[in-house]
């Protein structure tokens, strides 16, 4: 902007510029100044905005992004919440995972050292039994299987005069019958290696092997006749000549003939004192008998006990071994056990021993194929 000067001299009050030298000019700037008014008046009425209708729609625009934004602010405070007790659970679980890892280091430190103690335990056993000298054998009878338990199905050599009865008859020779029919028609050293009668050996030493040392011991056989082995009468336990000699004899017998049952227990009985005990070894009832079959009713149909067939039923092997007890029970008050060793074809033995057994207070039982 130009300055204009100002006279010093000039009286106060006094117009700047004398009326007659600035009417033109006066004029001229009020003409300017309408001008440029109307102008701006013009201008400011042809920009003006509707303020009213662009704050309604500012204030929806406003209003919808707060509304989403409150709704993302709310999910995510779930996610938050959701976040912390995921975080809640996952901080529990270790806490329990991480007690579970101290029990298991405490449990297997626990076992460290009870194994380092079994380990020096064992150490010591070793070291005991490596000093320890060796014990001579005292056994009359030695058995490779005698570190066996003592006891079978509760069974237990036991007794004060204790006598064994073993069957000898043909079918001692093997399980089937078609086997034994064929061991009958061979040698005797065929008879002899039969499965069976060699089982039955090995049953017989196991027996002896387990006598009581102050007991009184007695052997039969019996098939179609009876006999003592070893000699007649009692051998004492801890006589190792008596019960060499009765073993020699068991390996001399040649399995043949029937099954006469009744004639073992005369045998039995025939001793003096009484035996006390009685252990038989047999696989099934007997095929003849004693008896005066031929006088007795139940026998009528029994063709093979009267002598008028070579074959016998189980039914009439039923009858003639209770006829058999019922026979041979008087004055005979020993506890009978039975070892039944399997054949074919007698399904009735194991039931009829069972009750004989059962009412001296014995017991019945039928091994396993590989024992002992």
């Amino acid at each position: 902007m130009r300055k204009i000067p100002v006279n010093p001299n000039q009286p106060i009050g006094q117009p700047l510029f004398p009326k007659r030298k600035t009417q033109g000019l006066n004029l001229a700037f009020i003409d300017i100044m309408s001008c440029g008014l109307g102008a701006v008046v013009l201008v400011f009425i042809l920009v003006k905005p509707d303020v009213a209708a662009t704050s309604a729609i500012e204030n929806r625009k406003l209003q919808t992004e707060l509304e989403s934004i409150r709704k993302q602010e709310d999910e995510l405070i779930n996610d938050i919440e959701k976040t912390r007790a995921q975080a809640a659970k996952e901080l529990q679980a270790n806490q329990l995972a991480n007690a579970e890892v101290s029990r298991l280091r405490k449990e297997l430190a626990e076992n460290k050292h009870n194994l380092v103690q079994k380990k020096s335990h064992i150490s010591e056993v070793k070291n005991s039994i490596t000093d320890r000298p060796i014990k001579k054998s005292s056994d009359i009878i030695s058995d490779k299987n005698r570190g066996e338990e003592e006891y079978l199905l509760g069974l237990k050599v036991e007794g004060e005069r204790i006598a064994f009865l073993i069957d000898i008859s043909s079918s001692m020779a093997a399980e089937h019958l078609i086997d034994i029919i064929k061991r009958k028609s061979g040698t005797d050293d065929i008879k002899q290696a039969g499965p069976k009668w060699i089982r039955t050996k090995k049953i017989t030493r196991w027996l002896l092997s387990r006598l009581p040392k102050s007991a009184q011991v007695s052997v039969v056989s019996y098939n179609n006749d009876a006999k003592f082995l070893g000699g007649a009468g009692w051998h004492r336990a801890n006589n190792r000549a008596g019960l060499s000699r009765i073993l020699t004899e068991l390996d001399d017998i040649v399995p043949t003939g029937a099954t006469n049952l009744h004639k073992g227990l005369l045998k039995v009985k025939s001793l003096s004192p009484r035996i006390t005990d009685l252990y038989i070894i047999t696989d099934g009832l007997p095929t003849t008998g004693q008896s005066n079959f031929a006088g007795l009713n139940p026998f009528s149909s029994c063709s093979s006990l009267l002598g008028r067939s070579s074959t016998i039923s189980g039914q009439c092997r039923v009858k003639l071994f209770r006829q058999t007890i019922l026979d041979t029970s008087s004055s005979f008050s020993a506890r009978v056990n039975v070892i039944l060793l399997p054949l074919e074809g007698d399904p009735e033995a194991s039931p009829n021993y069972w009750g004989w057994t059962a009412s001296t207070g014995g017991l019945l039982i039928s091994p396993a194929k590989d024992w002992p």
